[in-house]
């Protein structure tokens, strides 16, 4: 790399815009990314500009840089024909990814030429840096970038929002993004929003008192009320929403996951299908197909008659299974990296049709993956974990993944059952041998994990009382003696 390239990545790397925000080809789906983002700029759609950003820099990734540049002029079009008022503000983006493809093109000149325009640019703000300004409309687009990344990314993208709307409070994107991104959050049990569910509500009832015709964020809304048990409204919502965007293929797809939750399974297949001829690769909606399916599979499972071949209930059950996985395979296999829960409900209903192969497959696929929330990681080791204990009969290797899930330091619903789920498989040890070492030496290694100091060396003594050269059961209760002494000094100990 030559002195003029290392000068001049120096520089970019002080921009905001999509190749500075931190997800990259390593963690994202990028087929899939991009089927989701050509699937935004269709008629109807509205901020188009910033799908067609987004878009440039994954085909930069991919190494499409000519049809990067193409979808670049794309968004500057939008800006310059659309807000021409606030120009320079949405400009930001543009102008650094600009400059960023251009980089990766080997094209320098061109790649200085986009940090003069934004140098230009940037003068006019009071607060700015020489490359960019942290106005709302950066702050709001890289909300929207980092919400449509990964999960691991919402808290992030949620201070963004935040940020946007503290310039701009009556500005619909921003505060439709942020009401999504409120509303994702509270699904994860170990996040402070899952503790106040509300707050999502109100901020979708804030876009609509913006746009009362919005029909993403009706029914969104009504999900959410459905959930507070507020059916009333919620199946209003529902209905006007598919009034109001009867073209628009997500607003159908929440439609169809309201009705599924009602309990009207037909209703959300047919919804569900009619969608997916307009995206036949949509991940979601495969989902959502699969957890219909799933549903009507569940209760027939447990029909005694649909272990028997030759019944109809046999068949039925079968011909579902099949339905599952097909929905299921097809939601994960464009998003390997990011879509957690399709593997895990694919790994289940393999489970369920004895195909153990697929599953061992899936979890240690699954085992491997970094970058992921906690709750997920906490997710795949109790899932790992009951199929060998359920399924495979292993207490040992259960243990192992339930411990594993315990020593993710996050508080979550999927963390408290690794701990349930270990603790009645040590009990249920000592209680065929009481003097078994090793449940003696996990159940020591899991009071540690709960901060249960006394607890965690009552049992770390016992294992070593029976197996006394035991290294590991030695450095864990060493461990604890000596973090109640922290004013020792090393000789004194």
């Amino acid at each position: 790399m030559s002195n003029t390239q290392d000068l001049l990545k120096v520089k970019l790397e002080q921009l905001q815009c999509h190749f500075t925000w931190g997800p990259q080809k390593k963690n994202i789906d990028l087929d899939e990314m991009k089927q989701r983002l050509e699937d935004s700029i269709q008629p109807g759609v509205t901020y188009k500009a910033k799908c067609y950003n987004h878009l440039a820099f994954v085909n930069c990734l991919q190494g499409n840089c000519e049809e990067a540049i193409q979808n670049l002029k794309e968004a500057e079009k939008i800006l310059r024909e659309n807000h021409e008022e606030e120009f320079d503000e949405r400009i930001i983006i543009t102008y650094g990814n600009y400059a960023w493809v251009y980089y990766h093109m080997g094209q320098l000149t061109e790649a200085q030429s986009y940090l003069d325009k934004l140098e230009r640019v940037c003068k006019q703000f009071p607060d700015a840096s020489r490359y960019t300004a942290m106005v709302s409309e950066v702050y709001g687009e890289k909300g929207w970038s980092l919400l449509k990344s990964s999960s691991q990314y919402y808290e992030e993208a949620n201070e963004c929002f935040k940020k946007a709307l503290e310039e701009d409070l009556d500005n619909i994107e921003w505060n439709l993004g942020h009401a999504i991104v409120l509303s994702r959050l509270e699904t994860f049990s170990g996040t402070a929003e899952s503790h106040v569910p509300s707050q999502s509500m109100k901020q979708f009832r804030r876009v609509l008192e913006l746009d009362p015709d919005h029909g993403e964020a009706m029914v969104l809304l009504a999900l959410k009320l459905q959930q507070s048990n507020q059916s009333e409204e919620a199946m209003e919502l529902v209905e006007k929403g598919l009034q109001k965007s009867p073209n628009l293929p997500h607003v159908h797809g929440y439609a169809a996951k309201y009705y599924r939750l009602k309990g009207d399974m037909e209703k959300a297949v047919e919804l569900l299908k009619k969608t997916l001829e307009i995206r036949p690769h949509s991940a979601f909606l495969h989902h959502q197909i699969g957890v219909c399916y799933r549903n009507k599979l569940m209760p027939l499972s447990r029909n005694p008659l649909s272990e028997i071949p030759g019944k109809l209930a046999f068949q039925q059950r079968a011909e579902l299974i099949d339905l599952c996985k097909d929905h299921f395979k097809k939601a994960f296999e464009s998003r390997p990296l990011t879509f957690i829960r399709a593997q895990l409900d694919f790994a289940k209903i393999c489970s369920l049709n004895g195909e153990y192969q697929n599953v061992e497959e899936i979890y240690s696929n699954l085992l491997r993956l970094e970058d992921l929330r906690p709750e997920y990681k906490q997710a795949i080791c109790l899932e790992a974990g009951l199929f060998e204990l359920h399924h495979k009969k292993s207490e040992s290797n259960a243990i192992t993944h339930f411990l594993e899930g315990m020593k993710i330091n996050y508080n979550s619903t999927e963390k408290k059952r690794c701990r349930n789920n270990l603790k009645s498989v040590v009990e249920r040890q000592l209680r065929r041998n009481s003097r078994d070492c090793k449940a003696h030496g996990v159940l020591g290694l899991m009071h540690q994990l709960d901060g249960e100091k006394r607890e965690a060396v009552e049992s770390f003594e016992k294992a070593l009382e029976l197996e006394p050269d035991n290294e590991e059961y030695l450095s864990a209760l060493s461990l604890e003696v000596n973090s109640d002494c922290p004013n020792q000094s090393e000789d004194e100990r």
